[in-house]
């Protein structure tokens, strides 16, 4: 019997350590989150503008000028992005942005060989290293991102897809990450990247006119790449604070889940030492009436 105590208390000793540390994490997590979640509220309206405006363009064009990063081919050789995280203990996080890009590949580009030719550019080391381990053809360059999150290196990223569009060595480009809503809610999206997607316009509303200040050549050439290039940043800025809004709402979870267990393992410790105090107890009294007798 005190064999049993004795694993009882250890294991109440063992979940109340785990409790402190998840405990620590949701609170590391929760002033990361504040800042992520301010950096994406800011990005999101001025990033969303852009792109809007971009489709616009694009779509309103008369063909007369050149865009090669609106050019729609045959979709034969693809590019995903999917951006996950660095470090798991986060849910369900990266198992699904991982899900997410497979469905993906399986549902739109079934016919295309699937591992032959779709490449993976992933951004954070859990997708690097599942889609390594499982024989994708991946891209190694900017997995690491988020050991120094900043512009430029996301931009490196962007400018490595255009570069790879325009040279025709993929004829599209998708961004599969998620769409920070709040702590506990994340939205796991597909976004097409490039070619650049045109606005369907409705029947019997207005095309949007722009006047161009110098010409509309100049100014799409200079600003297109950089549109695009902060449209990888606002989805890299959407991950960062889904990522912890995740694990913050996981090692909460994980909280309560060792108050359950804890309640549960004192009651099983309290049943055994009272069995153990009845046990000796019976054995006194039954020496004390064998030495009378």
């Amino acid at each position: 019997m005190s064999g049993q105590l004795k694993e009882v208390r250890n294991r109440i000793k063992s979940v109340t350590s785990t409790q402190q540390i998840t405990k620590a994490m949701k609170m590391v997590s929760a002033a990361k989150l504040r800042r992520a979640q301010d950096s994406i509220i800011q990005m999101r309206p001025y990033a969303m503008k852009l792109q809007e405006m971009l489709s616009n363009i694009v779509s309103n064009s008369s063909g007369d000028m050149e865009m090669p990063l609106a050019e729609h081919r045959n979709a034969e050789r693809i590019l995903m992005i999917p951006i996950t995280s660095d470090r798991g203990l986060c849910g369900a996080y990266n198992a699904n942005i991982i899900k997410l890009t497979k469905q993906t590949i399986t549902e739109k580009y079934a016919s295309q060989n699937a591992k032959g030719n779709v490449t993976i550019l992933p951004i954070g080391k859990k997708g690097y290293e599942f889609f390594n381990r499982y024989g994708f053809k991946v891209v190694d360059n900017f997995w690491n991102v988020f050991s120094d999150l900043r512009f430029e290196n996301v931009r490196n990223a962007a400018i490595y897809a255009q570069d790879a569009f325009l040279k025709k060595e993929f004829d599209r480009v998708e961004i599969v990450y998620s769409q920070f809503k709040n702590a506990a809610t994340q939205v796991f999206k597909v976004e097409p990247y490039l070619p650049i997607p045109k606005i369907e316009q409705k029947a019997n509303t207005k095309t949007s006119d722009f006047i161009f200040e110098p010409t509309k050549e100049v100014l799409l050439k200079e600003l297109m790449p950089k549109i695009l290039n902060t449209q990888v940043y606002k989805a890299v800025l959407d991950a960062n604070a889904s990522e912890h809004g995740a694990r913050m709402t996981a090692m909460d979870k994980a909280s309560e889940n060792a108050n359950e267990l804890l309640r549960s393992l004192k009651i099983s410790y309290n049943r055994a030492r009272q069995a153990a105090i009845t046990t000796e107890l019976t054995e006194i009294v039954s020496g004390a009436a064998a030495l009378q007798g």
